[in-house]
C-alpha cells in the first residue's frame, strides 16, 4: 500500500520531489523515483508484503534474455494471488529476486500486459511503463477499490493517488461534479471538482502511446456486476456457498508479513468478519480489534463492541472519545479531504487509534449492507417507482403537496422524483440524496462561473430483478464513489491500510449466483444464516449506523466554519447534513 503518482510524455509542470511530499503520509515507510527519458515514476511506501529492500518502488525490470522485456511498475495495493501466481511464472522459467507481491505483477505485464488483469485477485491502481515498447498503462481494480486520478494535456499525461497533487493554479472547477455532489454528498466517478483532473473509472485501464491516451473496461465485463442467480439454490445451500467464499476471501485479505486489525463497530458486517477470521487463524491466534466510543451517552455504541471482541477472544482497544478529543481531530480531518465528503471522520478516528497502536493493516467489514441488503433502499426505492407507475396523472398533484413541506426534508426529494420521468436512478435519488435537483444546480452556479451541463437520470444495463437493481445502486453509487473512498483517503491519510474482504470480486461473482430472493432478504439474513456465531445481542440490535457527536463538536468548536456556508448558500440550510455538505464542498474549493 502508498501513494503513487508521476507522468509520461515530458514536462508536466509538476515537481517529483514535492509529489513525494504531498504523498507522504499514504507510505512513512521509504520513497523512490525513477526517471527516463520523458518519464518520471513516483512512489512512497508502506511496506506490508516483503519488508526488505527488494519490496521497494518504482520497482524496474530488464530481461537477461530478451530486450524486448523491459518495464517500470509504481504499485498501490494488494495481488492476493500473488504466491499461485509466483509459481505458475517460476513454471515458465521466471526467477525473482524479493517475495513482495509487487514484483509478481511487474512480471505478468512485462509478459503479457492488459491481458493479465482479470488474473489479478485484489485492490490495485497502478502506472506501468513499458519502456520496450514506449507504452504506459494505468489500471484500477474491477470494483474501485484503489484511487487513481490522471490529467492529460499537451500530449502528457500525469497521474497521483490523490487529485490534490495535480491541480495548477488557474484549473476551471467542474460545476457538473459539483452539482453532482450536492445530489449525492460525493462526487461520482469519472469526474472531480477540477475540470482537468478525471478519476480512472473502477475496472478501467488507460493506455498511453505517443501522447494519446485510451481510456477502456479491461475485463469482458468492465468491472460491472453480473447477476446470475442459479434457482436451484435454497437457503441452506446459499448459506453454506456464501460461508465458504467469505473464508476464503478472508483467507486472501489476511496475507501480509505485519500484524492484521480488524475495525470492530459491534454491527452484523463487522462481527462476522471477526468470527470467521477466528475460524481461519485458529483459536490461539491474537487479533487485535479496535472501536470508538463516546462521553455522550446518545452516540455511544460501545459496549456491543467489547462484548464481541471479549466473546471472540480478541484483545480490544477502543478510544472513549471526549468533546476535546472530538474537536481536535476536526482540522486535521479537514485538511485530509481530498474531494468533498459528507461522511468519514468516523474512518479518520478509528484509523488513528489502529495506528496509533502499532496496526499498520485492518480489516473492515464495509460492503455488507450494500451486498446483503441492510439498508432501507432496499424496500423504499422499488417503492417509489410503484408509486410513480400508479399514481399516473395523479403525480403532479402528489408532487405539489409533498412540496409544500419545508425545505431540506426528504418529501421536496420526493416530490421531484414524481415530476420526473420515474428512472432508477431517479427513485435512488429520492432516497439518498441531499439536495433537489433544482437546489444542486443553484448551488453550483453560485460557486462556480457558469451553470452546470443538463442532469442526465437514463442507465441501460440494470438487472432483471429489482432487488439486484438497488444492489447495483449501492454498490456502484453510494459504496464505490463514498464509502470506498472515504475509507482509501482517511485511513491512509495515518499510513495505515484498510482491507474489505467484502468487496472482493470473486467473492462477488460467488455470491451474486444466489438469486435475489434468498441473497437480498432484508435484514441480512443471509449473511447471519451463514455465519450463526453472530451473537444475539449484534443479530437482535435495531440498525441504527455508526453514529459520531460530530455536529455538536463542529457546532461547537468551528461554528464560524458552519456559519460561512449558511450565509452563501442561495437554498436553505436548514438541516445539520444539507450545512455540512455545502461546507465541505466550501472547504475543498478553497483549498485547491
Amino acid at each position: 500500500m502508498c501513494g503513487i503518482a508521476g507522468w509520461f510524455g515530458g514536462d508536466a509542470g509538476l515537481d517529483a520531489v514535492a509529489l513525494q511530499q504531498a504523498l507522504h503520509h499514504r507510505g512513512p515507510d521509504g520513497s523512490g523515483l525513477w526517471e527516463g527519458e520523458k518519464v518520471t515514476l513516483v512512489h512512497t511506501r508502506l511496506a506490508i508484503l516483503d519488508l526488505t529492500e527488494a519490496g521497494k518502488q518504482p520497482m524496474e525490470y530488464r530481461s537477461p534474455d530478451s530486450p524486448s522485456r523491459r518495464g517500470v511498475l509504481v504499485f498501490n495495493g494488494e495481488i492476493y494471488n500473488f504466491r499461485e501466481l509466483r509459481a505458475e511464472l517460476e513454471s515458465q522459467g521466471e526467477s525473482f529476486t524479493g517475495e513482495s507481491d509487487t514484483e509478481v505483477l511487474l512480471r505478468l505485464l512485462v509478459r503479457e500486459g492488459v491481458a493479465a488483469l482479470p488474473r489479478l485477485a485484489g485492490m490495485f491502481a497502478f502506472a506501468f511503463w513499458d519502456e520496450s515498447r514506449g507504452v504506459a498503462l494505468l489500471a484500477r481494480d474491477p470494483l474501485g477499490i484503489k484511487p487513481l486520478y490522471y490529467r492529460e494535456e499537451k500530449g502528457t499525461l500525469a497521474f497521483a493517488s490523490e487529485t490534490r497533487v495535480l491541480g495548477k493554479a488557474g484549473d476551471t472547477k467542474d460545476a457538473g461534479a459539483l452539482r453532482d455532489f450536492f445530489l449525492w454528498g460525493s462526487v461520482p466517478e469519472p469526474a472531480t471538482l477540477n475540470q482537468r483532473v478525471r478519476q480512472l473509472p473502477a475496472g478501467h485501464c488507460l493506455m498511453w502511446k505517443d501522447g494519446k491516451a485510451t481510456v477502456s473496461p479491461w475485463g469482458p465485463s468492465g468491472g460491472q456486476n453480473v447477476y446470475r442467480g442459479n434457482p436451484a439454490y435454497t437457503k441452506e445451500v446459499a448459506a453454506s456457498v456464501t460461508r465458504v467464499a467469505m473464508i476464503e476471501s478472508l483467507e486472501r485479505h489476511l496475507v501480509s508479513d505485519v500484524p492484521v486489525g480488524i475495525f470492530l463497530s459491534g454491527g452484523i458486517d463487522s462481527t462476522a468478519i471477526l468470527a470467521l477470521t477466528r475460524e481461519v487463524l485458529g483459536p490461539h491466534a491474537d487479533i487485535r480489534t479496535f472501536s470508538i466510543g463516546f462521553e455522550e451517552a446518545a452516540f455511544d455504541e460501545s459496549a456491543p463492541a467489547r462484548r464481541t471482541a471479549e466473546c471472540f477472544g480478541a484483545c480490544h482497544t477502543e478510544w472513549k472519545m471526549t468533546t476535546e478529543d472530538g474537536a481536535a481531530e476536526i482540522p486535521a480531518f479537514l485538511e485530509a479531504m481530498d474531494q468533498p465528503t459528507n461522511d468519514g471522520f468516523n474512518t479518520w478516528c478509528v484509523s488513528k487509534l489502529a495506528r496509533r497502536e502499532g496496526v499498520k493493516v485492518v480489516l473492515s467489514g464495509l460492503g455488507g449492507d450494500e451486498i446483503f441488503a441492510g439498508y432501507p433502499s432496499f424496500g423504499r426505492v422499488p417503492q417509489f417507482r410503484t408509486w410513480h407507475e400508479r399514481l399516473g396523472p395523479l403525480r403532479s398533484l402528489a408532487a405539489l403537496v409533498l412540496k409544500a413541506w419545508p425545505a431540506g426534508t426528504p418529501h421536496q426529494r420526493l416530490a421531484a422524483f414524481l415530476r420526473g420521468g420515474g428512472s432508477w436512478l431517479e427513485a435512488y435519488h429520492a432516497q439518498r440524496g441531499f439536495f433537489t435537483p433544482e437546489e444542486a444546480a443553484l448551488l453550483a452556479t453560485a460557486f462556480c462561473s457558469g451553470p452546470p451541463g443538463p442532469l442526465v437520470w437514463d442507465r441501460k444495463g440494470w438487472p432483471t430483478d429489482p432487488r439486484d437493481v438497488v444492489s447495483e445502486l449501492e454498490v456502484t453509487g453510494y459504496m464505490r464513489n463514498q464509502l470506498l473512498r472515504d475509507s482509501d483517503v482517511f485511513s491512509m491519510a495515518h499510513g495505515l491500510e484498510l482491507r474489505v474482504p467484502l468487496v472482493d470480486q470473486r467473492f462477488l461473482e460467488v455470491i451474486r449466483q444466489i438469486p435475489a430472493g434468498i441473497r437480498l432478504r432484508q435484514g441480512k439474513q443471509l449473511l447471519l444464516e451463514a455465519v450463526p456465531e453472530v451473537p444475539d445481542w449484534v443479530r437482535n440490535q435495531v440498525k441504527r449506523g455508526f453514529r459520531f457527536p460530530f455536529q455538536q463538536w463542529m457546532e461547537g468548536g468551528f461554528g464560524e466554519f458552519l456559519q460561512e456556508a449558511r450565509r452563501r448558500s442561495p437554498v436553505p440550510l436548514n438541516t445539520w447534513y444539507r450545512t455540512w455538505v455545502v461546507a465541505a464542498a466550501l472547504r475543498v474549493l478553497e483549498n485547491r
